[in-house]
């Protein structure tokens, strides 16, 4: 099982990749850091997963300080797995393009879930 995040600062996009197939999964709503990674810990658990995949922007002019925030949040993680990180650039948009207008309230999640899947499936491209 693998798990993929989209670390943001209100909300956490997860997806999933397990039996050949690739979900986005319920976002995990972010009050502060640590529940949050809390959250994530235990999703991790209850999935079995092996993996992480974590989103990290390469682009745009405060990419440096938001690599710095994500691999800080994964650091907070109890996860004993393979951390990987993906380059998240422009998963918002495409996962915005995949809903194409379907949910047009971005504070349900289903948006960052997207983006979560959009980086999985970059990962999984990568293999």
């Amino acid at each position: 099982m693998i798990i993929a995040v989209d670390i943001g600062l209100k909300r956490l996009g997860v997806a999933q990749y397990a039996a050949g197939v690739a979900l986005p999964l319920d976002p995990i709503l972010r009050k502060n850091r640590h529940q949050a990674a809390r959250d994530l810990d235990l999703l991790l658990k209850e999935k079995g997963a092996q993996k992480l995949v974590a989103g990290i922007p390469k682009e745009g002019s405060s990419s440096e300080e938001m690599e710095r925030r994500i691999r800080h949040f994964i650091g907070l993680l109890e996860f004993g797995g393979e951390v990987c990180f993906v380059d998240e650039s422009y998963s918002s948009k495409e996962a915005f393009e995949l809903l194409r207008g379907r949910s047009r309230d971005r504070r349900d999640g289903k948006l960052d879930s997207l983006s979560a899947l959009v980086i999985l499936e970059r990962y999984l491209g990568s293999l």
